[in-house]
């Protein structure tokens, strides 16, 4: 009998791997940070011991939800500014309540509220685009969160950084100090192509190449955006970015609300990824982008639920379910974005999008062992007949029982381990407090 750290056994494995692979009675052992054997209950535990097992009976197994686009410490500013058009409630609350609130403290606590949320719902790994995301970084290494997170890059001046140039030498100072991290990840993130110059976009495309990392922006959100850069730069913005060599597998675009079909076969041919972010694209009435016709050009998406401003929440099973309604109604086809697609693009294909699917977003041997159980008896839960129907349309972030990350139990019975959530949610109620008060709320 060979000595491992960790088991964990449930009901149903769903590995999520190139064959959809369904386990039943299943467990998976774990050996440090990765998963050393994946198979039946019975064979596991008769093979392997471990100091720690986690039983857990009429569950569900699966890798951890990767969340492909939010801004963490935006959890400080949840409902602040709701049921405004995008442009409005960037320009006239976001940004501002942004440039008079956002320091290293805001920064630290937000992220830690928002690493708690994320836990708690089941994601593992998440992609960010803020400010003063060092401290996101060592956020979510306190609470144990695998992470891809990048420094906002704008032409103007951010409460972090005082020029453009100041934000790409701290998006150098990140790649360095986090280079070969066991969890956190770098990616250089212009904020879109209506905030940044194009020298800027090429600077930090510079910096993406020279330590080959993701880049990430947003693109193509709104009507007004669309308007406004075929205005400026008298050609569509995917083209524009083609022309500057944006387009490339390490792209990572997020949105893509108006994509013409040229767009998307661009994005394919360059394999370009998405973020499919449909509560913020809804919340905001943004429009639906062509997710489907995406898929059937062979572009890789993943699901992201967008910052708490603007969604207000970061349950990735919630935006499963939103998105595979919403694509069903756009076209009034029940048959699109069915449940087994949904799931994938809130995993492996999310870790695809990542640029990490070579070491999570599935389960399988070899991998870091980012696994959730989820609980199914419960009434909303039974019966049972389709496992990916279940968790697209059934279940909720609070189903998530366990919640390991790089072999890690983060989260046991409901229980977070590595987190304090009640000082964390007390700090960020003290932040909020002077918020209103800066903002006369």
């Amino acid at each position: 009998m060979q000595n491992i750290d960790l088991i964990i056994s449930g009901g149903t494995a769903l590995l999520l791997d190139e064959n959809n692979t369904c386990l039943k009675n299943a467990a998976v052992a774990v050996r440090g940070a990765a998963i050393c054997d994946i198979g039946s209950r019975e064979d596991i535990l008769s093979r392997y011991s471990a100091p720690k097992i986690i039983d857990g009976g009429n569950s569900l197994l699966l890798p951890g939800f990767v969340n492909t686009h939010t801004h963490a410490a935006m959890t400080c500013f949840r409902g602040i500014a709701d049921d405004l058009e995008l442009m409005e409630w960037l320009n006239n609350y976001i940004f501002p309540a942004e440039a008079q609130n956002v320091n290293p403290h805001l920064a630290y606590w937000g992220s830690l509220l928002a690493c708690a949320e994320m836990i708690r719902s089941g994601t593992t790994t998440f992609c960010d685009m803020y400010i003063f995301e060092d401290e996101t970084a060592r956020a979510a290494t306190e609470a144990g969160m695998r992470c891809l997170i990048g420094e906002v890059l704008f032409d103007f001046p951010s409460p972090n950084c005082k020029t453009p140039q100041q934000g790409l030498d701290y998006t150098r100072r990140l790649a360095e100090k986090w280079r070969n991290d066991p969890l956190v990840n770098i990616i250089v993130e212009p904020h879109s192509l209506y905030t940044c110059s194009p020298q800027l976009l090429k600077s930090a495309k510079d910096i993406a190449d020279e330590y080959n990392l993701m880049l990430g922006v947003h693109l193509l959100e709104n009507a007004e955006e669309l308007n406004q850069l075929e205005e400026k730069f008298g050609t569509g913005a995917v083209s524009f970015l083609k022309d500057i060599g944006y387009l490339n597998e390490r792209l990572l675009a997020f949105h893509c609300v108006y994509f013409s079909i040229d767009d998307i076969r661009l994005f394919a041919r360059h394999g370009c990824k998405v973020s499919h972010n449909p509560a913020s694209n809804m919340k905001l009435a943004n429009g639906i982008p062509p997710v489907c016709e995406m898929l059937k050009e062979g572009v890789t998406v993943g699901l992201g639920t967008d910052g708490c401003a603007s969604n207000n929440t970061l349950d990735m099973i919630k935006e499963m379910s939103t998105a595979a309604k919403l694509h069903k109604v756009s076209v009034l086809d029940p048959t699109v974005m069915d449940a087994l697609t949904t799931v994938r693009m809130a995993t492996i294909n999310g870790a695809k999008a990542l640029g990490l699917d070579g070491i999570t977003g599935s389960l399988e041997v070899g991998k870091k062992a980012d696994i959730i159980r989820l609980g199914l008896d419960k009434p909303h839960l039974t019966p049972l007949y389709n496992e990916y129907s279940h968790l697209v349309y059934a279940a909720g972030g609070a189903d998530v029982d366990t919640v390991v990350i790089n072999g890690r139990v983060v989260m046991e019975d409901r229980r977070l381990l590595t987190i304090n959530e009640n000082e964390v949610m007390n700090e960020v109620r003290a932040i909020a407090r002077t918020v209103k008060k800066n903002l006369n709320l």
